[in-house]
């Protein structure tokens, strides 16, 4: 799972100013991961506004990342199933901002995600919820 820190395994993470820096497991299957945003002016519309679509790409992207630091071997989550995303208060360009995913439940083939923005006094600027197929490496 280290290869994934920084932009994920995504370059638009990194190309909108996300980052990945930690990971690890709560008891037996609670993945979690957390993580920077300092948003580009490519993630920015032309008031310095994070766009929505960014806040998702990162939020999603979290979740999986979590999901995965929960999952063993070559398991992986295969497919966002379905997501929702509300956004608090804007997120602005060369802020700094914290990103944290969390595993809520996993089953065999469905993880159950949310994942948070938050500025750097702690305030929620969006959050998401997320449903995830898993793949299970049958070997």
């Amino acid at each position: 799972m280290d290869r994934w820190l920084g932009d994920g395994g995504m370059a638009i993470i990194a190309a909108v100013g996300g980052s990945f820096e930690t990971y690890g497991v709560d008891g037996e299957d609670l993945g979690w991961v957390n993580g920077n945003f300092e948003p580009k002016d490519l993630a920015c519309n032309p008031h310095g506004a994070v766009q929505a679509g960014v806040h998702s790409v990162l939020l999603d992207a979290a979740m999986n990342f979590a999901i995965n630091a929960a999952l063993r071997g070559r398991d992986r989550t295969q497919a966002t199933i379905e997501m929702t995303t509300e956004l608090m208060r804007p997120a602005m360009r060369a802020e700094k901002y914290s990103l944290r995913g969390e595993v809520v439940r996993l089953t065999r083939q469905i993880a159950y995600a949310e994942a948070t923005v938050s500025s750097a006094e702690g305030k929620l600027v969006s959050r998401a919820t997320g449903t995830f197929l898993v793949h299970r490496d049958a070997g």
